[in-house]
Formats: C-alpha cells, sequence, structure tokens
C-alpha cells in the first residue's frame, strides 16, 4: 500500500498579533499564502492573483485596498471580496483567489497547506 501524507497544521502568528483589518502573508514550505482579519475572523488564500498567478502585493503584507475592505491585486487592481475570494472588479473579474484552511484557537493562528 501506497502511505498517504498527512495533513499537518502550521502554527502561522499568535492570534493576538493580527487585528482587525490586518493582512499578513506568509511562506510555509513552498506555499505563498496570507491572512486576513475581517468582521472577526480570519481567512487564507493563496498569495497568487487568477489573472497571472503572480503575488498579490508589491508592499509586505498589503494585502488591503485604502478602506480594508477588499482584497486587492496591486499589479492589475483587482479587487476581491475578503469572505470568498471572488474578484468584483479587474481583468480576472468572476474567477476566484484559492483559499487555504486556517483554524484559530489558543491565541494562535494555523493553516493546514495540503500535501503536493
Amino acid at each position: 500500500m501506497t502511505p498517504i501524507p498527512t495533513q499537518t497544521s502550521t502554527p502561522l502568528i499568535k492570534s493576538s498579533k493580527l487585528k482587525e483589518g490586518q493582512s499578513k502573508g506568509f511562506i510555509v514550505g513552498s506555499t505563498n499564502l496570507f491572512i486576513v482579519r475581517h468582521q472577526g475572523k480570519v481567512v487564507a488564500y493563496l498569495n497568487s492573483c487568477p489573472h497571472r498567478k503572480i503575488p498579490l502585493q508589491c508592499l509586505p503584507n498589503q494585502f488591503l485596498d485604502f478602506d480594508k475592505q477588499f482584497i486587492r491585486c496591486s499589479n492589475h487592481a483587482a479587487l476581491f471580496t475578503i469572505e470568498h475570494g471572488l474578484c468584483i472588479s479587474g481583468p480576472c473579474n468572476h474567477q476566484s483567489l484559492t483559499r487555504v484552511n486556517v483554524e484559530e484557537y489558543d491565541d494562535q493562528i494555523y493553516c493546514t497547506i495540503p500535501p503536493a
């Protein structure tokens, strides 16, 4: 039998270090991702614009628009909903960011990267 790789949770940051309306990028293994705290919840996506498959931000940890209501691709000015990662404006309209599983407990934020 071929063993099935298990998915493991990777600690990213203490919950208290990610305030409402903040975003932060991480590289876990070979996976480039970012997290956002929005309306008290944490969401995570791969840091890759569906239009050209390039990172969304040009400055570290700057994934949100000025009003902190949308995820913004700094290369194309595309806007994505924070809750679902759906592009609502820009060259990748109606495409979505790839979601990453994220959990928050014991004052820690964890992500789970599926095996390649």
